[in-house]
């Protein structure tokens, strides 16, 4: 297990299309190691997702764990340590809402991103098990941010107003967004 250098925004790789995890590597000595680095470096780094395109592993490999209670993201309940192998997103409904959205592959930055509210996620577990949920609101933001990733795209792409662009110590000092 280590911790890894995560890519920042501008490296080429961070805007590939990742490559789906074959089967036969579920549950292998090579993918279990690169989870265990996966969630040392998001613990390290201190945030609530990581994707391995951000390690630079073309991987379609997510890990998402969100500590609850109360925090940068306000009051939100907690969701467990999980690890989604060639997840698929569909839009259950299309309206949208908006949060400020940060990444560790473009740190220092937070911007205003509005997206479907109501998706549902299919993906294969780490033990090789189809698995599906759905989430409303905050966490659909979450999980499709996470998961833009795999597709070689940042938050910022989808950012409609260039002004809700900010500097997270702008975003803090005056009180962006809350």
């Amino acid at each position: 297990m280590a911790v890894r250098k995560i890519i920042r925004m501008g490296h080429p790789n961070l805007r590939n299309v990742a490559e789906p995890v074959p089967t036969e590597a579920i549950g292998s000595s090579e993918l279990n190691r690169l989870i265990d680095d996966m969630v040392d470096t998001l613990h390290d780094y201190g945030g609530i997702g990581l994707a391995a395109p951000q390690i630079d592993e073309p991987y379609r490999l997510a890990i998402i764990e969100i500590p609850g209670g109360p925090g940068r993201y306000g009051e939100i309940d907690a969701f467990p340590l999980t690890v989604f192998i060639n997840p698929i997103i569909t839009v259950v409904d299309e309206a949208t809402a908006g949060y400020w959205e940060g990444c560790l592959s473009v740190p220092g930055l937070r911007g205003y991103v509005e997206r479907p509210q109501h998706i549902r996620i299919d993906y294969t577990d780490i033990d090789g098990n189809p698995g599906n949920l759905e989430f409303q609101g905050f966490w659909a933001t979450v999980f499709q941010h996470e998961f833009d990733h795999l597709d070689g795209r940042l938050y910022i792409d989808r950012i409609s107003d260039s002004s809700k662009l900010v500097f997270e110590e702008e975003f803090v000092r005056y009180g962006i967004g809350g």
